[in-house]
């Protein structure tokens, strides 16, 4: 099986070990992992913003980019999300385009929806000793129903044990540019999803995006949490010291 992976804007450029635990795992899965040196960004941020043009020019070259390929799959609800559920009404007026769209909206999966559910992964290859707690990404939630998947996965990493938090589906106030646009009412909604995980005990708080992680930890160490660790699912999954052993195709 040949798989396209999407990286993330976020991902390659904040916390590139999230893209290395992606191959790790889809390899693990028996998967022909290849990322396309060319890929840059899904066009989300411009098609939440209003510039449609900007967002159908990137949506364009993701079809180009990733048209080869088997599967597409992304550690990112919101991405994943954006070729999906996105990019068939962005380019509807283009239908020259439509087949090709339609065929990749069909074929692209968030990362754990595809270890799960399309090549039905048994075994992990990390383990954890501890705690953790879950936390549902909007995008990924209602957009693709991620929800069962990863913590389906998470089961069976020897060592962990799941703790779920109070209002686990709420959002934790990110938003993208929301975070910017409305600054004071996003940082209550992270207080309150930073006092739900504290609240749970657990060690560490996992979730399947990295903005909302970034977001999610920037407010629990401004709140004097330094201890609880903040992990994408792809880590915890993937486990081991990721980069130096995985190279890009």
């Amino acid at each position: 099986m040949r798989v396209g992976l999407f990286v993330t804007c976020l991902v390659d450029l904040m916390r590139p070990r999230i893209g290395f635990a992606a191959i790790r795992l889809l390899e693990a899965a028996g998967c022909d992992v290849v990322v396309p040196p060319t890929q840059t960004c899904c066009g989300q941020p411009g098609y939440n913003a209003g510039a449609r043009d900007a967002a159908k020019a990137l949506a364009r070259k993701v079809l180009d980019e990733f048209d080869a390929f088997e599967y597409v799959v992304a550690p990112s609800g919101s991405c994943a999300g954006m070729i999906r559920t996105h990019y068939p009404e962005l380019l509807a007026d283009e239908p020259s385009q439509l087949p090709r769209v339609h065929h990749l909206a069909s074929r692209t999966y968030e990362l754990t929806d595809f270890l799960l559910n399309i090549v039905k992964l048994e075994r992990v290859p990390g383990t954890y000793e501890g705690t953790v707690t879950y936390h549902d990404s909007c995008s990924g939630l209602r957009e693709l129903d991620v929800k069962a998947q990863p913590r389906a996965l998470l089961a069976k990493v020897p060592g962990l044990t799941l703790r779920e938090m109070n209002e686990a589906e709420t959002c934790c106030g990110f938003g993208g540019t929301f975070a910017l646009k409305f600054g004071d009412i996003s940082a209550h909604i992270a207080e309150r999803k930073c006092a739900n995980i504290s609240a749970s005990g657990a060690d560490a708080v996992v979730l399947g995006d990295l903005g909302c992680m970034l977001n999610i930890e920037g407010r629990l160490r401004r709140r004097g949490d330094m201890g609880t660790k903040v992990l994408h699912v792809a880590e915890v999954l993937a486990g081991g010291e990721l980069e130096p052993q995985i190279s890009r195709k």
